[in-house]
């Protein structure tokens, strides 16, 4: 087993390989399930992260029952240096979005689904209201199917987050994505006292909820702030943690700085279990969704609570 003194110092630009290792190459998303689900995004005027960030794991996750959508349009607010969404002026908010992705989890047979957004510092409240409409409607129409919301920092607003936390989510999640040095270069608009104020506001007013944020590693973080991180998401209870491998979408993104090893990611999923998390998730190619379903039922209180009230089938 690796430990962390042994990661070596990030090699510079010029000394990165100019192939992705390996472990990183994935095959490129097919099949009749996988383009059924995507003629079901277009004809419903819906879009997914999955799609938006070319996520390596898009086929695994469509195929077990759970995808990630993309709510309040498609261009952001905000102009983060690692994301290939939109940057500009949004289309006013659709209300009757939040039906439409209802449909869709319906017609997916979804037994998870993420809901994610684009920043809207344009309001006040950040859209928190089709959050909330949105985990209602789903619920609504597909009952069993738990719902992870991912969510922005609404810059910190405890009150527009209030108005989410009220449909009680069975996971309450959003990325700190970086450590602290880094977040001017990395997502200038974002600061790091909102992300953890929005982690911390999350358990003070529901205190059985899951709570959930990711870390990309690769933009220049040193393996000792990425630790100070953690340190500081266990010290407000956060519970899920997510690690995975920063890939450069396009040449106008910020670079890779640096390529983990599969064993140093397992060497931080370790050093996470033994700090308290309850579930950690860390591997070159993991994504906020991954295996989300899986921590859903292992942790949310919600889901627990309605398998036991259900009717036990005959032996």
């Amino acid at each position: 087993m690796i430990s962390l003194a042994e990661i070596a110092v990030a090699p510079s630009p010029t000394e990165m390989p100019h192939r992705r290792p390996e472990w990183l190459k994935v095959r490129a998303p097919s099949g009749e399930t996988y383009h059924q689900l995507k003629r079901l995004m277009r004809s419903k005027a819906l879009h997914t992260i999955c799609e938006e960030a070319n996520c390596p794991n898009i086929a695994e996750c469509w195929g077990r029952g759970t995808a990630t959508f993309l709510i309040m349009g498609h261009i952001c607010t905000r102009s983060c240096g690692f994301c290939d969404v939109k940057t500009g002026r949004p289309e006013p908010l659709d209300w009757s979005e939040p039906q439409r992705v209802a449909e869709a989890v319906r017609a997916m047979n979804l037994k998870h689904v993420v809901i994610t957004s684009v920043n809207r510092d344009e309001r006040p409240d950040g859209g928190a209201p089709i959050f909330a409409l949105t985990i209602r409607k789903v619920r609504q129409v597909q009952p069993e199917c738990t719902v992870e919301v991912l969510i922005p920092d609404f810059k910190g607003n405890r009150a527009a987050l209030e108005i989410v936390m009220r449909e009680q989510p069975d996971i309450l999640n959003h990325n700190v994505e970086t450590v602290p040095r880094l977040f001017k270069r990395v997502q200038p608009q974002d600061r790091y006292e909102w992300a953890l104020a929005t982690l911390s506001n999350a358990k003070a007013i529901q205190p059985d909820a899951v709570t959930k944020t990711g870390i990309m590693l690769g933009l220049g973080e040193t393996p000792e702030e990425v630790l100070a991180v953690m340190r500081d998401l266990r010290a407000i209870d956060v519970d899920i943690l997510t690690l995975g491998q920063y890939l450069q979408p396009s040449k106008r993104h910020l670079p890779v700085e640096r390529y983990y090893t599969p064993e140093e990611f397992a060497e931080f999923r370790r050093i996470g279990y033994e700090m308290g998390f309850k579930w950690v998730e860390s591997g070159p190619l993991v994504r906020s969704s991954f295996r989300a379903e899986f921590q859903a039922r292992a942790l949310s209180r919600r889901w627990r609570e309605a398998r036991a009230r259900a009717p036990q089938a005959a032996p």
